[in-house]
């Protein structure tokens, strides 16, 4: 199964990135410097709510309902007129449940990171999390999941399950930042600091981003 980030460079890929640019008047290379970082960051926050019963039921009843993929189908349409109040509010209220009190540290690392300020970073998230749904509902469908180990799987996969746990932790650490800074430098550390690591996956992906 492809990972999230190839999703990203694919032809869809790049329409949701022109189609958020667009929507939010927001930079092309800076909103994909955001999707790059906060996808798998949203991936993984997923993944810890649905290790338990009753996160993973709530986020398969949203899989099954209103975010089945449905969305990707009409891409163009979704961009073409400014997207849809009724999508961002949608797309606040996914950010709310997914990531909980930690939505304002995350958008502050990735906004740091990305170089916009949080309330760009938040406009971006609020359009892109309904087309995450809406990749996952689809993956699930195509998939059959029906239980939490199905879900965990795809959840999993989608992340790149052979990804290093040097990858796993610095998502880890975006989720748990408490918006104080610090954890910024942590991250770029790991994820730009080259020596022997290898840039494989995420970390190299991300370190090539923002290693210019």
């Amino acid at each position: 199964m492809a990972g999230i980030l190839d999703l990203l460079n694919s032809d869809l890929g790049k329409t949701i990135i022109n189609g958020v640019s667009g929507s939010t008047g927001t930079d092309q290379n800076k909103t994909s410097s955001v999707l790059t970082m906060a996808l798998p960051v949203l991936m993984k926050a997923m993944e810890r709510n649905a290790s338990t019963p009753q996160g993973a039921e709530g986020l398969m009843g949203a899989l099954s309902n209103k975010h089945d993929g449905s969305i990707l189908d009409n891409l163009g349409g979704l961009f073409g007129g400014g997207v849809d109040e009724d999508i961002k509010t949608d797309g606040d209220k996914i950010l709310g449940h997914v990531l909980g009190q930690r939505r304002q540290g995350v958008e502050k690392v990735i906004g740091e990171k990305s170089g916009l300020d949080m309330g760009s970073v938040a406009n971006i998230l609020k359009v892109a999390a309904p087309i995450l749904m809406g990749v996952l509902g689809k993956q699930a469908r195509q998939n059959n999941v029906s239980n939490q180990s199905d879900l965990g799987g795809l959840l999993g996969g989608l992340l790149g399950g052979n990804d290093t746990k040097q990858e796993q932790s610095f998502l880890e650490q975006v989720l748990d930042a408490d918006g104080d800074g610090s954890v910024i430098d942590d991250v770029a550390g790991m994820v730009l600091g080259g020596g022997s690591k290898k840039k494989s996956g995420l970390g190299g992906l991300l370190g090539g981003l923002f290693g210019k």
